[in-house]
């Protein structure tokens, strides 16, 4: 294996899986970092559950997250040459049907919740954020760089950050965990 510094961005400067060269603070660099971000946000989520079926489904989205970042490292133009992994309707569909199965059980909600609960809870209302996060780069992105985002990208980060919020609530419905309501500031 060969060794994790190259040296080669000691100037401010790293490589895009194409071989382009960008700067360190470019948006895209930015953007795939926060798709990193909110993967390791995940795993930390994923650390604080002993529910092999809920581990397994994150360890899926793990993976589509890691699709994410190696496409936006990745020029569009080289995407087909490198194999870099496409969003289809199919991930839509699948995170759509676990948000409904997940919700079925939830009591509606009729006020807002704070973020907390058990651990596992309040890591998935991190991630809703850091998803959210990602979607506000991701939209500056694509305006700014036209036919750079990747296809279904956008629907499936709004998705996956509706996913978070309904993952957070049902995680703490399992660990017994009562959700805080939101008191507007009361003293």
């Amino acid at each position: 294996m060969a060794k994790v510094y190259t040296k080669t961005g000691d100037g401010g400067e790293t490589s895009l899986v194409g071989g382009t060269r960008v700067g360190k603070d470019d948006l895209r660099i930015e953007l795939y970092g926060e798709v990193d971000h909110l993967n390791s946000v995940l795993g930390l989520c994923v650390s604080h559950l002993d529910n092999s079926e809920i581990i397994e489904e994150l360890e899926k989205i793990q993976n589509m997250l890691f699709d994410l970042g190696s496409s936006l490292a990745c020029e569009s133009s080289k995407r087909e040459a490198f194999q870099i992994p496409k969003f289809t309707d199919k991930h839509i569909k699948w995170l759509e049907s676990n948000i409904d199965r997940m919700d079925s059980e939830l009591a509606p909600l009729k006020n807002f919740i704070l973020p907390g609960g058990s651990p596992a809870g309040a890591v998935a209302h991190v991630c809703r954020t850091t998803a959210r996060k990602v979607e506000r780069l991701l939209v500056n992105f694509d305006r700014t760089n036209e036919g750079e985002v990747p296809e279904l990208s956008l629907e499936f980060v709004n998705r996956i950050s509706d996913y978070f919020f309904i993952l957070a609530r049902y995680i703490n419905l399992k660990y017994n965990q009562e959700e805080t309501i939101w008191k507007k500031g009361e003293i």
